[in-house]
């Protein structure tokens, strides 16, 4: 096969698989709306669009993955969503919960240092902001809500890895790598790892110009009512002109309001 026909086929293939994961989708959608008994192959095919035979097909597929489940209902099968989705929605859930009780302690917690604020959990082993609440002032977090940060050279990334076992912080490491991104970035598993028992003892993590020269983070793990660690916030500052001593001030003061929003969770003192 020539080279131009083989990048056809791969376009090709990779055009019919959006296509399928579309529908699979549309068919998770289809079953969200229908009847709490469930809805039966025809009904669900003429909903999407494609054919009973199509429709069958993504079926097995879902149920597969335990995200559809089929049931027996008089003489025919009926399909509904399955508790694959339980987990996804419950995390969903969590996140928009963290993010609205969150807000109003970001916001007391910029007006009290004067710096930008944000809130993230870990996403497979990555730091994801849910909310910010910028400073006054010209200097902006250039990163966007929502986007994945290594966690290895940030402050919110640490506190999240802080509250893992250390086996499960070094697989995840190891699969997603420590790239260096400034000359103060820690690219050693095992040093990161003495770096996160000090996050424990003192209660606050620091990006110290590890991410980016000149900027200083600082961050904050949150617990929920089961004592479970579920996010973390940070602010974030110019590095001149702070010594250490600002510094685990200003540590202390994230922990405050970290503790706060714990607190709003339903976690108690001591969790």
């Amino acid at each position: 096969m020539t080279e131009p026909a083989k990048t056809a086929e791969k376009t090709a293939d990779g055009a019919q698989t959006l296509r399928s994961v579309s529908r699979a989708l549309e068919v998770l959608l289809t079953l969200g709306r229908g009847d709490k008994d469930g809805m039966a192959v025809a009904e669900i095919a003429k909903e999407v669009g494609v054919s009973k035979s199509t429709a069958f097909a993504l079926l097995q597929a879902l149920l597969a993955q335990n995200f559809v489940s089929d049931v027996r209902l008089g003489g025919s099968r009926r399909y509904k969503l399955g508790l694959a989705l339980v987990p996804l929605g419950d995390r969903a859930a969590a996140g928009v919960a963290i993010s609205q009780l969150a807000t109003p302690v970001l916001q007391q917690l910029t007006e009290a240092t004067g710096l930008t604020s944000r809130l993230a959990i870990l996403d497979d082993g990555y730091a994801v902001a849910l909310n910010r609440v910028d400073g006054p002032g010209i200097f902006r977090i250039a990163t966007s809500l929502g986007q994945r940060e290594l966690p290895h050279c940030s402050a919110l990334g640490k506190s999240l890895l802080a509250l893992l076992p250390p086996g499960r912080v070094l697989k995840l490491l190891k699969r997603i790598g420590m790239p260096r991104r400034t000359e103060h970035t820690i690219v050693v598993p095992t040093d990161l790892m003495k770096d996160l028992v000090q996050v424990v003892e003192r209660g606050y993590a620091f990006d110290d110009e590890e991410d980016h020269l000149g900027v200083v983070c600082v961050a904050a793990s949150i617990s929920d009512r089961n004592g479970d660690g579920v996010a973390a916030i940070s602010v974030t500052c110019m590095k001149s002109g702070r010594s250490q001593d600002d510094l685990n001030a200003l540590g202390r003061t994230v922990r405050d309001y970290a503790d706060r929003v714990s607190a709003l969770l339903g976690a108690t003192a001591g969790d």
